[in-house]
């Protein structure tokens, strides 16, 4: 069987993924993360029993930012499905495609999803005018915020970059020099790119390149 808590109230779901694993406590049960993912480690799950057990639970966390890791879960759902053993997944914020495959596999899916009018109605140049005051304690602060309340990575980086650029056609340099502001903006526009491609977690490398900007 298998069971998908996926979505960006993370929060919620959370909380229903740590009661859901409180019903397996007593069986034996292995994890595997986006940075540790062994494709004959997983296969040897679906396969069969191990030798010090007759069925496990394996839990998988947000594996599908590691883009080898999720091609291989999505090509091997069925077999997972098939199998005497339990496979639950952790991620976050899933395209229809892999849902489907998902549904496909007929995974039992928990979807926790923050309402879209929720999420637009965060204010994303709080951040930017944090970035622009030179504001670390409120860059932060603000990131987070928008972050739980579900906005897109992508929609803070478009305006942090907006923000750089029109500090410098303004000429504002108060705050940052001139050669600053371009090194902000040429590592920004690599910073999403870059993660997804080396396996990383967006927030992650989000939360460290804020960190460091100044």
């Amino acid at each position: 069987m298998i069971y998908l808590f996926a979505g960006n109230d993370t929060k919620s779901k959370r909380r229903a993924y740590e009661k859901f694993s409180t019903l397996y406590s007593e069986v034996e049960t292995f994890s595997v993360i986006k940075n540790d993912f062994n494709e004959k480690q997983v296969e040897s799950f679906y396969s069969g029993s191990g030798l010090f057990f007759e069925k496990c639970v394996v839990y998988f966390e947000n594996v599908f930012e590691n883009t080898d890791a999720r091609e291989f879960i999505l090509n091997h759902l069925a077999e997972m499905s098939a199998s005497a053993n339990t496979f639950v997944f952790l991620e976050g914020h899933l395209l229809k495609p892999a849902l489907d495959a998902f549904k496909k596999a007929r995974a039992e899916l928990n979807i926790f999803e923050i309402p879209k009018e929720k999420a637009e109605k965060y204010d994303n140049f709080k951040l930017a005018n944090a970035y622009a005051a030179k504001d670390k304690l409120n860059l932060w602060i603000f990131y987070r915020q928008a972050v739980e309340k579900g906005v897109k990575l992508e929609e803070l980086v478009g305006v942090l970059f907006w923000k750089a650029k029109d500090m410098i056609l303004k000429r504002n340099f108060s705050k940052f020099s001139l050669t600053e502001l371009k090194n902000f903006t040429t590592k920004l526009s690599y910073l999403l790119p870059e993660a997804r491609a080396e396996g990383k977690s967006d927030e992650i490398a989000m939360e460290q390149f804020l960190l460091e900007a100044f």
